[in-house]
């Protein structure tokens, strides 16, 4: 059995910063890649960003200076440090994980998400 699930998601103000975290863990042979996506009101899921294996890391425009994406690949773990958060960012934050578990089998996991809220 696998899972992915996030944490760290609340309510913060306009300008904060908040600390996403993802933790991949049960019968994992390896994990190749690592990402974040959101999914706001009314709204398609989208791709924040994304780490690979080697630590090679993409993002979505509207994150770019602002957000941060991290693994520790030791314990298949991510991260997500988002500074200067703005209303538009509200949504739910998804972990995505593509993985190989010991049984041999590719899939791509989720989590249930994380829900984030910008407002004063």
């Amino acid at each position: 059995q696998v899972q992915v699930a996030e944490s760290g998601g609340g309510l913060v103000q306009p300008g904060g910063s908040l600390r996403l975290s993802c933790v991949a863990s049960g019968s994992i042979f390896s994990v190749s890649g690592m990402a974040w996506y959101r999914q706001g009101p009314g709204e398609e899921r989208e791709l924040v960003a994304r780490i690979i294996k080697s630590g090679g890391t993409t993002y979505a425009d509207f994150v770019k200076g602002r957000f941060t994406i991290s693994r520790d690949s030791g314990d298949n773990t991510m991260y997500l440090q988002m500074n200067n958060l703005k209303p538009e960012d509200t949504a739910v934050y998804y972990c995505n994980a593509d993985l190989i578990t010991n049984w041999g089998s590719n899939e791509s996991m989720w989590g249930q998400g994380t829900q984030v809220l910008v407002s004063s």
